[in-house]
């Protein structure tokens, strides 16, 4: 079976190396680098399917990286810092970040993480030569398709990430209920939510910067104020 390639960009290469050491046991194919631009240069030139990459670096810093990919890639993002308020888990997820790990951290807990990021997204890429019927949830305004994970907003094609999808689709296949932040992380992540974090509401927010007209007056996802999120017919 063809290794699955996985990119780390991290300026100390003592972490870097930790995180190799347990990817390539799992059977990963890891590329290393110690800087922005080549980590850039490496996914121009390798197939890379996730990239672990630290917010502080000298010279391009990773939320600006994190950018540059986003321009062209959805592949899975994973951030790395030391940094563990709210407010820079929501500035790395906002760069287009899928999850987020404080340093210092279990590897452990980092490989599950990979894991469970590329299962996303080998399901939201599926096979060019799948030939079933697709299947799709039409609403007003808003086209899903859940054998290609296409995304049409408005008579737009929109480019959403696997979490960006999976939180959209699990909306719209529950037309009219209403989801807390909880619940559609514990659905989406596949895991408890043990602490308060805004984790969830920065999806929301990307989400609505690509589907709606106008994301400061949301009509496709509207909030319940104090419950929750929900997509109406």
């Amino acid at each position: 079976m063809e290794q699955v390639g996985i990119l780390v960009v991290d300026d100390d290469t003592d972490i870097a190396d930790l995180v190799e050491i347990h990817l390539v046991s799992e059977g990963y194919q890891v590329h290393k680098a110690n800087c922005a631009r080549e980590g850039l240069q490496i996914l121009d030139n390798e197939d890379i399917k996730l990239v672990i990459l630290d917010i502080m670096m000298p010279g391009m810093d990773g939320l600006t990286m994190c950018k540059k990919i986003r321009e062209k890639s959805t592949i899975p993002i994973i951030m790395l810092s030391a940094k563990s308020t709210d407010l820079d888990k929501i500035i790395g997820l906002g760069t287009g970040a899928d999850d987020y790990v404080i340093k210092p951290f279990n590897p452990l807990e980092l490989t599950a993480r990979v894991k469970s990021q590329l299962r996303r997204y080998t399901k939201f890429n599926p096979s060019s030569h799948d030939e079933k019927q697709d299947k799709e949830i039409v609403l007003d305004h808003l086209i899903i398709n859940k054998e290609n994970h296409r995304v049409n907003a408005y008579g737009k094609d929109v480019k959403l990430t696997p979490i960006e999808f999976d939180i959209l689709y699990l909306l719209a296949s529950n037309v009219g209920r209403v989801f807390s932040t909880d619940d559609i992380f514990e659905r989406v992540w596949n895991e408890k939510m043990y602490e308060a974090n805004n984790t969830v509401m920065v999806h929301i927010r990307r989400i609505r910067e690509k589907i709606e007209m106008d994301s400061r007056n949301a009509q496709i996802i509207k909030t319940v104020w104090g419950v929750g999120y929900k997509i109406e017919e």
